[in-house]
């Protein structure tokens, strides 16, 4: 069995250690021990910041996710419906209006009628 040693410690921070200790370590030489190796493995300094955390990193890009849902309805809006309904008005079918032909004059002139005829009675005669 290993001895023990005695390091004095202001109240408040050996209460936070203990129920640090407790909380995610069987003894408190475990706690102290990973702590230490901690600092050690990632050669850095416990009083260094470690950048943003979790949840300002999460509000963060829920923000940007707002922005970008922003973004595509404003696109969907401008762009995307009027282009999508000019090109179904395209492509929509209706029936065409029938027109006369254009015909040129010769063939017009030769199918010309007679307006007035004379009455064609045997009994009449001239």
């Amino acid at each position: 069995m290993d001895s023990f040693i005695t390091i004095r410690f202001k109240r408040k921070t050996a209460k936070r250690f203990q129920e640090f200790s407790k909380a995610h370590f069987k003894s408190h030489t475990e706690a102290m021990s990973t702590i230490l190796d901690f600092f050690f493995y990632n050669e850095i300094s416990p009083k260094e910041k470690l950048g943003p955390t979790g949840r300002t990193i999460e509000a963060k890009l829920l923000k940007r996710i707002n922005a970008v849902i922003a973004i595509m309805r404003d696109v969907e809006k401008t762009q995307t419906k009027p282009t999508v309904a000019m090109i179904q008005s395209l492509f929509e079918t209706e029936e065409p209006i029938k027109k006369s032909l254009i015909v040129e004059k010769k063939y017009a002139e030769e199918k010309k009628e007679v307006r007035f005829r004379e009455k064609q009675n045997p009994s009449n005669q001239l």
